[in-house]
């Protein structure tokens, strides 16, 4: 049976501010949750690799961290996701997507169902690559292509670049949703950022720099809040429950980071690319993967 190691409040708080800020970032925040434990050693990597009760405390405390960002989202966004509610309801009274809002919203849930039926049925799987290093160098690696791949393959903008609902539902087809969403399932691997194929596959498909991030900001807050509050009650399990304390403040911290990183990228992608993320990701995947090999 593993020992229980303690999470201490400083670890709690660094990494608070590494979700936060790697969330939406299109570098990985899990890939990032994974490799500054291994690199740094001694207990954070303790930490890393423990398991207690059949979880991992580490991984219960990085999905609080992530439904914290998840709530920060909601809140920063909150009138407009009122009206996508509010759209989806009127939508099943009147049966009709007449409304930019109405469709918005299916094209959300269209896209959020491949990521949300693979993360159930590979979920044991994919826990195992969490504590490995090498998996999330080469996955950090691999997105740093990816995103080069969607950045040079976006074509020129067309049509208004404006978030608003209407632009979104001229630039998004279902077709497109669906395979935006598929796309997204990729993230379920340490090293693949949520934000960066979402926005990717977008710009793969025609969608403006502005239509694609837009889309993903408002894609990433089902999916992580959904799967955040399957997990959070094995919190309070009694064998893992010493690590509350540290977790609550490490949200916090993870919301302030989550809503400082919006700001930032809402005005980021109206006038840049994803190629300075793409080179970061390819410098410290690489140097990871010699690390731990």
């Amino acid at each position: 049976m593993a020992t229980q190691l303690d999470l201490s409040y400083w670890q709690a708080i660094v990494t608070g501010v590494l979700q936060g800020i790697t969330e939406l970032f299109p570098i990985s925040s899990l890939g990032h949750s994974i490799l500054v434990p291994a690199w740094i050693g001694g207990s954070w990597n303790s930490f890393l690799v423990n398991s207690t009760a059949g979880e991992s405390p580490y991984l219960l405390m990085i999905i609080a961290l992530h439904v914290a960002s998840a709530l920060t989202l909601l809140l920063i966004f909150w009138r407009r996701w009122l009206q996508l509610i509010s759209a989806f309801f009127g939508s099943l009274r009147s049966r009709s997507l007449d409304r930019p809002e109405a469709r918005v919203i299916w094209l959300i849930l269209l896209a959020t169902l491949p990521v949300g039926l693979l993360g159930v049925l590979f979920e044991h799987q994919l826990k195992d690559l969490f504590s490995k290093p090498l998996a999330a160098s080469v996955f950090l690696t691999i997105n740093g292509i990816i995103l080069i791949i969607a950045e040079k393959s976006s074509k020129k903008k067309t049509v208004s670049d404006s978030n608003s609902d209407e632009a979104l539902t001229h630039q998004i087809s279902f077709k497109n949703a669906l395979t935006i969403g598929v796309a997204q399932s990729a993230a379920l691997f340490p090293g693949i950022s949520r934000f960066g194929i979402t926005m990717g596959a977008g710009l793969s498909r025609g969608l403006s720099h502005t239509a694609a991030s837009d889309f993903a900001f408002l894609l990433a807050t089902p999916v992580i809040l959904g799967a955040g509050l399957l997990k959070i009650p094995d919190l309070f399990n009694p064998e893992i429950n010493h690590i509350i304390g540290p977790v609550v403040i490490g949200s916090i911290v993870a919301a302030f980071g989550t809503f400082l990183s919006v700001k930032i990228l809402v005005k980021w992608f109206k006038h840049h690319t994803l190629y300075p993320f793409a080179i970061y990701c390819l410098i410290v995947g690489l140097v990871s993967v010699v690390k731990f090999s």
